[in-house]
C-alpha cells in the first residue's frame, strides 16, 4: 500500500510514452502517400483506460492504453498530376496527419508525463523522509 503512489505515477508515465512514440510516428507518416493495403497513412491515437486497484485497503485507479485507434477523418487530397500516386483526375491522397495537432499533442503528452514524474519524485522523497524521521 506505501509504493501505491508510485505505481500510480508509473503508469501515467507508461500511457504518456506510448502517446508520444505514436505522435513521432504520425509526425514521421506525414507524407506516406502508400502503405502495405496501398492506402495513406491513417493517423493513429491511443485510447486510455482508468483501471481500479482494488487490491488494498485504498482503492486507486491507474491508467493503461486500452486500446491504438486509426483515425477514420477524410484524407487530404492535392493536385498533383505528376505524382506517380496521382489518380487519373491528378490528385494525391495524402494522409489525415495534421503535424501542427501532432506537434501540439506531443507537447501536451510531455507535460503530462513530467507531471507524472514529479508526482512520482515527490512520492518518494517523502518515502525517503519518513524512513529517516523512523530511523531516529
Amino acid at each position: 500500500m506505501i509504493f501505491k503512489g508510485l505505481e500510480v505515477a508509473v503508469s501515467g508515465m507508461q500511457a504518456e510514452r506510448v502517446r508520444i512514440d505514436l505522435s513521432a510516428s504520425n509526425l514521421a507518416n506525414a507524407n506516406s502517400t502508400k502503405t502495405e493495403d496501398g492506402q495513406p497513412y491513417r493517423r493513429k491515437v491511443p485510447v486510455f483506460e482508468a483501471i481500479l486497484d482494488s487490491q488494498s485497503k485504498t482503492p486507486v485507479y491507474k491508467v493503461k492504453v486500452k486500446e491504438i485507434q486509426t483515425d477514420p477523418s477524410d484524407f487530404k487530397l492535392k493536385y498533383d498530376p505528376g505524382n506517380p500516386d496521382a489518380d487519373q483526375n491528378g490528385y494525391v491522397r495524402l494522409p489525415n496527419v495534421d503535424p501542427l495537432k501532432e506537434m501540439v499533442d506531443m507537447m501536451s503528452a510531455m507535460r503530462s508525463y513530467e507531471a507524472n514524474l514529479t508526482a512520482f519524485n515527490t512520492h518518494k522523497d517523502m518515502l525517503l523522509k519518513s524512513l529517516e524521521i523512523i530511523r531516529v
